[in-house]
This record gives structure tokens, sequence and C-alpha cells, in this order.
């Protein structure tokens, strides 16, 4: 019995910001499994800032997307037939065949999690490498020491939400974000405990950063680069460190855009400035499990989601997210009949 499933492919790589003709959404019919092999039902999908870096044919951590091919990415499913002996019928997974209604993979290719301990779409959140990129970035990259005064940039989003609760149980004694909007300021404080809280939008950025850090940051988490690390690089601390985790502000760029014009003050403040890809870091997830598990029970970490409705809507939730329209995690729900 075949099954048919919708698919997003992309047809062209962009140039500057992605636009609708660059992608096509198709359908395909799939077969039963052979041997060794699943088929899911994707229920949940995960859109992220990295997706925009495969879209070009450059060499990088992660190969760019295949033009014509259905595109990749995290998501989580119900098992839907199984020829393994590993994986039963009914057993909730997650994998790296997103982008589609339907995945035909191999067993050994998907994780069997609990929706016991949290509901499905917390393993493409929280309690996937979302949550591990902020807990690693801030113990092993960036080490938050007690009494540290931490900065989050793109701190409503999904990583950053998360980074700026994980400083505070490290020890941080202040913890900053910024966010585009006065309503996502606003919630960073209400909702997701920062001390204090910019709106980039609404100003000079390194003023503002200096105003609410009289004393100086000693951790930086940089989601965004461009001028949120250039004013970092000036309010830094001597012997800060900085975690690299992600340059949103730039990854529509066509030219490359200029360095930091501080960066030469990296050298008196003998400041850390550290690369980071979440695949290196692995061997954390038991430990963050185990500790965001228990945050979550005593109430101490809180985690937000964005959700956008139909497989035919994941272009859209991905644009949304580029341009900062959600807060916490953006994922697609898959409804089915």
């Amino acid at each position: 019995m075949t099954v048919a499933s919708r698919e997003w492919r992309l047809i062209a790589r962009p140039f500057g910001e992605p636009k609708p003709a660059d992608f096509e959404l198709a359908t395909v019919d799939l077969p039963d499994p052979a041997p060794g092999q699943l088929l899911v039902r994707n229920d949940w999908l995960s859109v992220d800032p990295y997706m925009r870096g495969r879209m070009n044919d450059v060499e990088s951590y992660i190969p760019p997307f295949v033009l014509d091919e259905a595109m990749t990415g995290g998501a989580v499913g119900t098992v839907v037939a199984s020829a393994s002996d590993a994986v039963a019928v009914g057993a909730t997974v997650s994998h790296f065949a997103g982008w589609r209604e339907y995945a035909l993979l191999d067993a050994g290719s998907a994780q069997v999690v609990s929706t016991e301990t949290a509901p499905a779409q917390a393993y493409l959140g929280l309690l996937g490498t979302t949550g591990l990129t902020a807990y690693a970035g801030l113990t092993e990259i960036a080490p938050v020491r007690e009494g540290d005064v931490v900065f989050i940039s793109g701190a409503a989003g999904a990583v950053g939400s998360v980074a700026g609760q994980v400083a505070k149980q490290l020890g941080a004694a202040k913890v900053i974000g910024s966010a585009g909007g006065p309503g996502k300021a606003a919630r960073l404080r209400t909702d997701f405990g920062f001390d204090a809280a910019i709106d980039y939008r609404a100003g000079d950025l390194a003023e503002q950063l200096a105003a609410a850090a009289p004393e100086g940051i000693d951790v930086y988490f940089d989601n965004v680069g461009g001028d949120h690390l250039d004013a970092a690089l000036v309010t830094m601390n001597r012997y800060g460190r900085i975690a690299l985790c992600g340059a949103i502000s730039i990854y529509n760029d066509t030219e490359p855009a200029p360095g930091p014009r501080h960066l030469p003050l990296a050298i008196g403040k003998r400041i850390t400035l550290r690369g980071m890809n979440v695949s290196d870091h692995m061997h954390q997830l038991p430990e963050w499990f185990a500790k965001a598990g228990g945050w979550l029970a005593d109430g101490s970490l809180r985690t937000e989601e964005t959700i956008v409705e139909g497989i035919d809507q994941a272009l859209d939730a991905f644009t949304a997210m580029m341009n900062g329209a959600n807060t916490g995690k953006m994922l697609v729900r898959l409804p089915h009949n």
C-alpha cells in the first residue's frame, strides 16, 4: 500500500532573502517500508535559522540542501508501519526527515522518545538540540561563573529564551536579554526571568547595553552577530567569554558583512571568543535531560512555542522565524484526519 505525502523541495538557490519561487511543495507516493525501515507520520516539524545556510551551495558543518529533493530537518512523528524488530508501530520517534508529511527511513536513524516525560514536540526544542545548545554554550563554551553578568542576544527565540534561564540556574547575578520590539522585551522579564531587557529596535544598542550593565558583562551568548557582537565587545569586562552560536542578522546578506569594528578590544581585554556547534556536545545530553527535567518539575524553567498549522505553511513559518516573528521555539504542527 502506498501513502501520498507532500514534501518541500528547494528548486533554486536563494539570493538574499528566500522567495516562494525558490521552493516547491511536491506530492510523492511512499511504499511500504523495506526490511529495517519505518514509515513515520510526521506530527511536528522544526524550522531553524541554520537551515538558511543549507540553502546555499557552500561547504559547511552540514551539507547543503540538494536541489529538487525533499529538504531535511528535525521532526517528531508516529510510526505507522514498521519492518524493524527494534521499533514498533505506534512508537513516537524523533528523526531528521522533516519538511514532509510522511518519512520513509531506516530504523537506525530514528530515536524512540517518551511522551510520558514530556510532550512530543519538546524533543525538537527544550529536550532536543535547542535546549542542549543553550546549556552547552554556557557550561563548556563560555562558562558562567557565580556572580557573572550575562548578555543574551536573540533572547526571545528558541535558544535564547532557554539560555537566559540556564544562566540564572548556573549562578549569574544578572542576565540581560535583547529582543525586537517592546512586547518581546517585556516578556523577557515577566515570562523568562531576565533581570533586564533591551529592545534593539528602540535605538543605540551599545548605549542601551551599557545602561543595563554599568558593571560590564562577563559572558555573551551570541545568536545574532553584527551590531550585537560589537556592542558586547565594547561592554565586556576583562577575561570575558563569548559563545558564538549564531549570526542570524547576516544570514540573508548577499555580500560578506564587515567584521566587528571593536574586535581589537578582545586583545586588551583578553576576551575569549569561541564558536560552537551542538553536534560536538551530544555527550552532555543525558546531563541536560536530568537538569532540565528537574527545573521543569520545580517550575524554574519555562518554555514557549510559536505554532503554525499545516505542511503548506512550513515555508511561511520559516520566513517568519527568520524575521523574528516567533517567541520561543517555532514549530509546524501537521494535523492528520
